[in-house]
């Protein structure tokens, strides 16, 4: 009687397992993470005030985890084409799954070279993605007007630090 009740119980425990799996491959909707509008404003800001520091007059965009722009600002004497440049560069690091700068250096050659011909791409540095402390991908952050790529990456890097408390878990 003890070895048919265990035996029972496994299997009640294997039926329900294997029909919590089932159930959950027949879901008809997925669900993600993306920032809310004031941690992603309070990270272009953040980003922005970098810029500042370095004596970078710069634009900062803001995408969310589907690629659109959540939020744009342009420093007062930025060019006008930086805010384009800065939500082109988010949005391909947030497309391509790899920040703008490694990109850049991954598409001069090779089969990557192709990414370049990609409507809205910009593979050139400024572009991060901004990951949770677990290494879910919720948006990117862009930046353009600072002098060279390397330096739109550190300000990007560094907006992303001063929110990284309210995305690490």
């Amino acid at each position: 009687m003890k070895n048919a009740c265990s035996l029972f119980l496994a299997a009640t425990f294997m039926c329900a397992t294997c029909s919590s799996a089932i159930a959950e491959e027949k879901k008809a909707t997925v669900a993600f993470e993306s920032l809310t509008l004031e941690v992603a404003l309070e990270l272009a800001q953040a980003t922005l005030e970098k810029c500042r520091s370095d004596g970078f007059q710069a634009a900062v965009s803001v995408v969310d985890r589907g690629g659109s722009l959540q939020v744009a600002l342009r420093d007062r004497f930025a060019g006008p084409h930086t805010t384009g440049v800065a939500t082109r560069k988010a949005w391909t690091a947030l497309s391509f799954r790899t920040d703008t700068l490694e990109l850049s250096k991954a598409t001069e050659t090779g089969e990557a070279w192709a990414i370049r011909r990609v409507e809205n791409a910009l593979p050139l540095g400024g572009g991060v993605q901004i990951r949770k402390g677990d290494g879910t991908l919720v948006g990117a952050v862009g930046v353009s007007g600072a002098p060279g790529p390397a330096n739109d990456d550190v300000c990007a890097k560094a907006g992303i630090a001063a929110i990284e408390d309210k995305i690490a878990f």
